[in-house]
């Protein structure tokens, strides 16, 4: 990327001399002090840079640890789904245009059902939080796996299991079973962190085992549009592939950030690295160690941005709040008395900046929580009473863990199933006449996602039995693997439309 500047050319500045002679200006005319800039602070003492780093890595480099996933390969394209059948029809001197479309997905879906697939492998890092075992990475360096090992300073290598996850921070948490108490890190204080701090990035870059970088904090509250609560911290200590879920330290050994994702247009480290603050990561692993699942205040409405003219034509004196374009049916935003049109500008004690700092505020807050809202509305402002709700996305989460084991049935095809909600019906367009257990989650690569199922489709029926929830579901896939059906066949709902198709079991 080219630097972007400014240039005059020669003839330019020529040009400007021969006026200035003209006029007999020679002098340069010092600007008035009222007009002149306030000097660089140059009392401020001059910070030299450490002696060495020596000290701190070797203190919290048993702490880091590698851990490398191997999942099924992803299939990039599932053929059609339900309600999607393939074209109809013949080519001009060739094929059927449904042989030809089901030929190009088979070439990118890779083997055929029933098949064995092949397994992709990741590395990444991570580090223990807990003397017991508890590790935290990033949720991508784990996602769709169905074998983590994590290898620890001393090369001692244990299979890890997943405690937790949130996808929409990238966190997850795992354990591992160990016999003695294990060396961890503290997460520090990343609020009080200013651009320009040393930092340490520990981690596992292209499989080369623990390796150090240092550097320093760029810039804060960077939005790089990797989740609805990106507030980053950006670096340039070197961070590279296999650095992700590793630890950031400040000089004092304290975890101030999970590095996370880089900036690289040619694929190399270019100085620009981002990690996740402790103010955020630290939060989300605790509600993951005690629930195995996050949850986060909902508020139920549409919101966008406010700009100068919206603001001007609702009277407002800047461009601060968050505009409401729509509020959820039965939503604690409608209960509450929202409308579309009104301005959030105060939340609770807070104030509320931009979409982005609404979006964060409620989310920090739990479920059934009453909060106080600001909400600029003809002209004034006037303060309504909500009582959050839980986010659709992490009821799903959460139904899904609480069945636990009783959903390895469904689970082996691939499927993570929820019960119907008025949130999910909202999120996913689902009628309130239909019923049957949602689709939260498919598994790359699984017989599911090879079937094209995918996050949003209700499952009906399982072969002729109509099912109400996902517990019926999982018995009855559970019923048909004891008989030694082959497959078991869904009927499935998908926009308005409802298709039945065959999952292979084996």
């Amino acid at each position: 990327m080219k630097p972007l500047t400014k240039r005059i050319s020669s003839n330019a500045v020529a040009v400007a001399l021969l006026t200035v002679a003209a006029f007999g200006l020679w002098q340069a005319v010092p600007s008035s002090p009222a007009e002149a800039a306030p000097a660089v602070d140059h009392s401020l003492v001059p910070v030299s840079t450490p002696a060495s780093f020596a000290d701190v890595i070797e203190a919290v480099k048993p702490a880091v640890v590698n851990i490398s996933s191997s999942a099924p390969a992803a299939s990039r394209y599932a053929g059609p789904g339900p309600g999607m059948p393939f074209p109809e029809g013949p080519f001009p001197g060739g094929p059927s245009m449904e042989e030809f479309f089901r030929r190009f997905f088979e070439r990118q879906s890779g083997p055929a059902p029933g098949s064995q697939m092949p397994e992709v492998r990741s590395m990444g890092s991570g580090f223990i939080v807990d003397p017991n075992g508890l590790v935290v990475t990033n949720n991508h360096v784990i996602e769709g796996a169905n074998e983590i090992i994590v290898t620890l300073n001393d090369g001692a290598r244990h299979p890890a299991e997943l405690v937790g996850r949130d996808p929409k921070t990238d966190l997850a948490l795992l354990r591992i079973e160990v016999d003695e108490p294990l060396p961890y890190a503290d997460f520090g204080d990343s609020k009080s962190t200013r651009a320009g701090d040393w930092v340490i990035a520990i981690g596992n870059p292209f499989g080369l085992g623990g390796t150090a970088t240092t550097g320093i904090v760029s810039a804060r509250g960077r939005d790089i549009q990797a989740g609805p609560f990106d507030d980053f911290l950006q670096i340039d200590a070197p961070i590279n592939q296999g650095n992700s879920g590793g630890p950031l330290f400040d000089a004092a050994g304290k975890v101030i950030g999970v590095n996370t994702a880089i900036y690289s247009p040619n694929g190399g480290n270019v100085g620009i690295g981002f990690a996740i603050p402790a103010s955020l990561a630290a939060p989300i692993v605790d509600q993951l160690r005690n629930d195995g699942y996050v949850e986060r205040g909902w508020l139920g409405v549409q919101i966008q941005q406010i700009d100068e003219e919206i603001a001007e034509g609702l009277g407002l004196e800047n461009t601060n709040g968050a505009l409401v374009a729509s509020v959820v049916t039965d939503s604690p935003a409608e209960s509450a008395g929202l409308q579309p049109g009104d301005v959030i500008v105060g939340f609770g004690d807070g104030e509320i900046e931009d979409i982005k700092d609404l979006t964060r505020q409620v989310a920090a807050v739990r479920p059934d929580s009453e909060v106080e809202l600001q909400v600029w509305r003809d002209g004034k402002t006037v303060e309504l009473e909500v009582d959050l709700g839980e986010n659709p996305d992490d009821l799903a989460t959460k139904a899904s863990i609480a069945d636990g084991d009783d959903d390895e049935a469904t689970a082996s095809l691939g499927l993570s199933l929820t019960p119907l909600t008025p949130e999910s019906r909202q999120r996913y367009g689902v009628d309130e006449t239909v019923e049957g257990a949602l689709i939260a989650g498919v598994t790359p690569g699984s017989p599911a996602a090879l079937k094209g199922l995918r996050p949003g489709d209700v499952i009906l029926r399982v072969g002729q039995t109509s099912v109400s929830g996902p517990t019926a579901v999982t018995d009855e896939v559970d019923r048909l693997r004891k008989s030694e059906r082959p497959s078991v066949v869904f009927q499935v709902a998908r926009g308005g439309e409802q298709r039945f198709l065959a999952v292979p079991l084996a």
